[in-house]
């Protein structure tokens, strides 16, 4: 039983919005398909962190639900800045149980035990937070993940944190997300939303005040899910 994560699906199977048309992502559902089932065993699972499908409402992500669903392993989902189609928890995992889409998990101020780790996180936002209403979603988002880290210690698992937007870039950083997880003990974040190779060339990959971070954006990994542990 093995963890992994990625991120940036931008699926669009059930609607039109192909990515396609980016330098770099031409085919890339088949090979996303080909590197997941070569690697993701059945009992295996995969973070998707943010930004999964191009749907505006939750009943036009069936199709996309349905490939993700399909592929190799267990699957967890967090919300993204693009997830329009997102909707309450209960709404969500309704959807999930009447479509079958029994692989498929949501990481929403919860957490998931797999093996040795628990599975934190929440999508976080912009590293520009100035504005009022954007220091209050970014307050929002901290609280977010203080639920399911808080829920995490419970179980007495190492908790590894999975954000959408990154918590440093450049010169910026989220210090309210990284003194938090420092207070929880994370040793390891995984992140997305970055895409294109100048931005992917400035993301951070590496240690930073005791913190593991790596960038899992599906064009950042060539489109195959990168090994936690």
């Amino acid at each position: 039983m093995s963890l992994f994560a990625i991120a940036d699906f931008h699926l669009s199977l059930g609607t039109d919005k192909p990515m396609d048309i980016f330098k770099g992502w031409d085919n890339y559902v088949e090979r996303l398909t080909y590197n997941w089932n070569r690697l993701i065993d059945s009992d295996d699972t995969v973070v998707i962190a943010g930004d999964i499908s191009w749907a505006m409402k939750l009943n036009e992500t069936e199709r996309d639900f349905d490939y993700i669903n399909k592929l190799n392993g267990n699957k967890i989902l967090l919300k993204g800045n693009h997830d329009y189609w997102w909707d309450t928890l209960t709404k969500i995992n309704k959807f999930l149980d009447e479509k079958s889409f029994h692989t498929i998990k949501i990481l929403f101020n919860n957490n998931f035990i797999v093996d040795d780790y628990a599975v934190c996180g929440t999508r976080g936002w912009t590293l520009d937070y100035s504005s009022d209403d954007d220091k209050l979603v970014m307050n929002r988002e901290v609280g977010r993940l203080r639920l399911s880290l808080e829920s995490a210690a419970k179980s007495g698992k190492e908790p590894v944190v999975f954000l959408h937007y990154p918590p440093l870039y450049g010169t910026q950083e989220c210090a309210e997300m990284i003194d938090l997880m420092l207070e929880f003990g994370v040793k390891k974040c995984y992140y997305g939303h970055i895409h294109g190779s100048n931005m992917i060339r400035g993301a951070f990959n590496g240690e930073y005040r005791g913190i593991r971070f790596r960038l899992v954006s599906c064009d950042a990994v060539s489109f195959t899910p990168v090994l936690v542990r």
